[in-house]
């Protein structure tokens, strides 16, 4: 399941969906773990102004709860950052995602889904928090409802390729492959490193390995689709690591025809079949 912008992610797991923190848009995919995905919104810093000779320094202006939650989150310190973001008088949409988030990587899904829903109450077409809202119901196997949040987001911004990711690894989770791939193509036509993106915070996807295993081996054919034979190779990999999948398999399967002169994809099919 995230992606979001401004903060770490998680250490690496197997398939991710990516939060995003900005509530206005869900920016365009422009490097792809990670998720990410969306470029991170991370805090700009600047040197300070240097007063003029002679004068007295500028004091300076404290943080408001607001920044200080956001610095908290981009370091990690998820529960020190609610704190923060609950002093916020009268908050906003997007400070109620940002709440959803913190709460969402404490693994609070409760509270996550109560501060997602306060945001699209004050701004009910917003995608970036839909896809947010849609990752939590993933993370509790309420796969139809995270569908359906997905779709509404698309409704609204259909040239993300965050969401379309995220819709691809959910409806291969309840088995629907073909749409699934279809998902994972629509997205690379928009990104072609959607898949590579690592910059977003991201959750687990909790599938069984047999079905990450198939994620990850739909998502290489998507690779090869759009002429990423590395990101094709990776997922391959997991692919077999999952035990979905056999090198005899992968071999014979001519969708991954143009990746057999590669040294990389001949080391992989060479080291798997291999007797252990």
């Amino acid at each position: 399941m995230s992606r979001f912008n401004g903060f770490h992610r998680l250490p690496a797991l197997a398939i991710l969906a990516v939060l995003t923190a900005s509530p206005r848009t869900i920016p365009a995919q422009s490097s792809a773990a990670t998720p990410p995905d969306p470029a991170p919104a991370q805090l700009a810093t600047q040197a300070p102004a240097q007063p003029a000779a002679g004068s007295e320094p500028a004091p300076a202006t404290p943080p408001t709860p607001e920044q200080l939650g956001d610095s908290l989150s981009a370091h990690q310190r998820y529960q020190a950052a609610i704190t923060a973001y609950s002093k916020v008088p009268d908050p906003s949409a997007e400070v109620w995602n940002k709440l959803g988030i913190a709460y969402q990587m404490m693994f609070n899904p409760k509270d996550a889904i109560r501060c997602y829903t306060a945001s699209l109450k004050l701004d009910p077409h917003n995608a970036t928090v839909l896809n947010n809202l849609a990752t939590v119901y993933d993370s509790l196997k309420q796969y139809g409802t995270a569908e359906r949040y997905y779709r509404k987001a698309i409704k609204i911004d259909s040239h993300s390729a965050l969401v379309l990711r995220n819709l691809g690894s959910n409806q291969l989770a309840q088995h629907k492959t073909k749409k699934g791939w279809d998902a994972y193509q629509a997205a690379l036509k928009i990104n072609p490193q959607i898949f590579e993106t690592r910059s977003s915070a991201s959750v687990q996807n909790p599938a069984s390995a047999q079905e990450r295993g198939a994620m990850h081996y739909y998502m290489a054919k998507s690779c090869v689709g759009a002429g990423n034979p590395a990101c094709a190779i990776q997922n391959l990999r997991l692919a077999l690591n999952e035990g979905y999948t056999n090198p005899k398999r992968i071999a014979d399967d001519s969708s991954f025809a143009s990746l057999r002169e590669l040294p990389a994809f001949q080391q992989l099919i060479a080291a798997q079949s291999a007797p252990q």
